[in-house]
């Protein structure tokens, strides 16, 4: 059974046809957030960042929130097949030690957890990520308004019920709950960073927007705050640089990154090229419940999705990708939900293999609409 379908919007489709599609061909890098979803992906990080975009020398923006932006600053590490490596090790290790009743962590042990790890993963190698030769990497964050801009117990629930509300009603509108903040890799002037961040490669019109140079003193704040679920991670309150507030998981903004991508000024149009875990591409986190804003908009006219093929996702462990609902069911059972992740992720080579043969032998026919 065919493990991977490719899903091309119009305009990526003609070019497809046109020429086929090369290493040069990609401006951008999408990554979603999706919790251990992102897993399956890896093996198809490894084979674009190592062997296949090395044959070009183009920058590409690489743009991420949540477990995307993880993958993404890992892109950019020398050795990056060793690092994604240590990414698919380090995340399938997670695990929190419950108290006798509890029946989670609480939030502020997961982030304590969560930082450290970090810590030791990206520790004395941040220049490899904030001044890659070629990779521009956008790390994507929600920072809380209103009700949201202070932690608490109770302004928490109230104002994500309010954002729920606001977003249904309009998307623009999450605005004044969440407002999207873009954390990126500063600007390089012979040699040396610069206090400006790399322009975006996408619009800002659909929803309220910040643009914060991303630094030493702000990357593990940033990331950790990208990756901070609410009410599974606490947030991250106080990054040097940024407006203040919290800064929770940048899902919730853009769950899927459906956004209106633009090469920046000065650089070579090109694909969005998006290996992501399903066809539809979803605005934001609170959308997920909302099916008409699934579909695919002119936005994603560029975009070339690389994704699992439903029926072959039937036949990995419980029939499913890993996904988050695998903490709480295992909670008490590690070694069995290692084993799972370990057997859904090893599966997942043949994504990458497949990718790999369609691109020594193009087939359109296999090319779906997006």
């Amino acid at each position: 059974m065919k493990a991977l379908r490719l899903y091309a919007g119009p305009a990526a489709r003609q070019h497809l046809v046109r020429q086929g599609l090369s290493p040069a061909d990609v401006s951008c890098i999408p990554a979603a957030a999706g919790g251990p979803k992102g897993l399956m992906l890896g093996r198809l990080d490894r084979f674009l960042f190592t062997e296949w975009l090395p044959r070009s020398n183009q920058p590409i923006d690489l743009v991420g929130a949540s477990i995307g932006a993880w993958r993404m600053a890992t892109a950019c590490l020398t050795d990056s097949g060793a690092a994604f490596a240590r990414l698919e090790h380090d995340y399938i290790a997670q695990h929190y030690e419950l108290a006798p009743g509890e029946k989670r962590p609480p939030a502020h042990r997961v982030s304590e957890q969560f930082a450290d790890n970090l810590k030791r993963f990206y520790g004395g190698r941040l220049t490899e990520v904030l001044h890659h030769p070629r990779y521009r990497l956008h790390i994507i964050t929600s920072r809380g308004r209103h009700m949201l801009a202070h932690p608490g117990n109770v302004r928490m629930p109230v104002g994500y019920a309010g954002a729920f509300v606001s977003n249904a009603v309009h998307r623009k509108a999450l605005g004044a709950w969440l407002q999207r903040v873009v954390f990126s890799n500063p600007v390089a002037a012979s040699g040396v960073a610069s206090a400006q961040a790399q322009p975006l490669p996408f619009t800002t019109d659909d929803l309220s927007t910040r643009h914060v140079v991303l630094t030493q003193a702000n990357f593990m704040a940033a990331l950790q705050a990208s990756c901070s679920i609410p009410f599974v991670l606490s947030p991250v309150v106080g990054i040097p640089g940024a407006p203040f507030g919290c800064y929770w998981d940048g899902g919730i903004t853009d769950y899927h990154l459906h956004m209106r991508y633009a090469t920046p000024a000065g650089r070579q149009p090109g694909l969005v090229l998006y290996p992501h875990f399903q066809q539809a591409v979803v605005p934001g986190w609170l959308d997920k419940a909302l099916a008409w804003r699934h579909p695919a908009t002119a936005a994603l006219s560029h975009m070339l999705v690389l994704a699992p093929n439903p029926e072959w996702v039937a036949t990995l462990p419980n029939g499913k990708l890993p996904d988050r609902t695998d903490f709480t069911r295992y909670s008490r059972d590690f070694d069995t939900r290692s084993r799972l992740w370990h057997a859904a992720v090893a599966a997942s080579q043949q994504l990458a293999d497949e990718f790999a043969q369609w691109l020594d032998n193009p087939d359109m026919g296999q090319v779906f609409d997006l």
